[in-house]
């Protein structure tokens, strides 16, 4: 909701717990819920910008009124809802393919046509080729001043500078193939290459029933 022009997939799982005529039902009573919250947002926010403008001194109230400005102008689409079986390989593979259509949307995504310049394509692969050799370690991190000198051992990335590594490591986080926690102070200089070791680390630390289990160890 604070997003510029966001787009949103609401994605309901768990079909297989529900009757097939409870699927439809389900799909209408979510997306009207969704419908109705929009809708009670808009409308208080021009409620507060309102009273911020029908105030005594308004002037006091210029940076609340452009914040609010600001929310009110940022456009929420919301696609229909798609609802999967998760146990099902098959309802894997059709809201794959669901979002790669609405990804490919012109109207939804103007910005999907954009061509990447050769040196991004020519990085990814040589990092995909770096994350499967059989140096790599099984945890997929890396140094990112390392990682640097490895692709510029490459002649056709001999020139590559950091500047611009990290412009294409932002795009490759972006897309899932590598994770770069940039914005955190301890993780800034690491990379990791294999982002599926993290989701199996996190799936051991994050889990339900955790402080039971925990606790319930001697």
């Amino acid at each position: 909701m604070r997003v510029p022009n966001s787009v949103v997939l609401p994605v309901g799982t768990h079909v297989d717990c529900c009757q097939e005529e409870e699927v439809e039902e389900k799909r209408q009573d979510i997306m009207g819920k969704i419908t109705a919250m929009l809708a009670e947002r808009k409308s208080n926010l021009a409620h507060c910008i309102s009273n911020l403008e029908g105030s005594e001194e308004p002037k006091f109230y210029v940076d609340q009124w452009e914040r609010l400005k600001e929310m009110e102008s940022c456009t929420l689409t919301i696609l229909n809802l798609v609802a999967v079986n998760c146990t099902d390989h098959h309802d894997i593979k059709k809201l794959a393919a669901t979002i790669l259509e609405h990804v490919k949307n012109e109207e939804l995504f103007p910005e999907v046509v954009r061509v990447l310049p050769p040196v991004y394509r020519q990085v990814e692969a040589a990092i995909v080729d770096i994350a499967q050799s059989e140096e790599m370690a099984d945890h997929g991190m890396m140094d990112l001043q390392y990682l640097l000198s490895k692709l510029s051992q490459r002649k056709h990335l001999a020139n590559l500078g950091r500047e611009l590594l990290q412009d294409i490591l932002r795009y490759l986080h972006r897309i899932g193939l590598v994770v770069w926690y940039e914005e955190i102070k301890q993780l800034e200089s690491t990379v990791f290459l294999q982002p599926t070791f993290l989701v199996t680390m996190f799936k051991l630390l994050v889990r339900y029933h955790l402080v039971q289990q925990l606790e319930s160890i001697s």
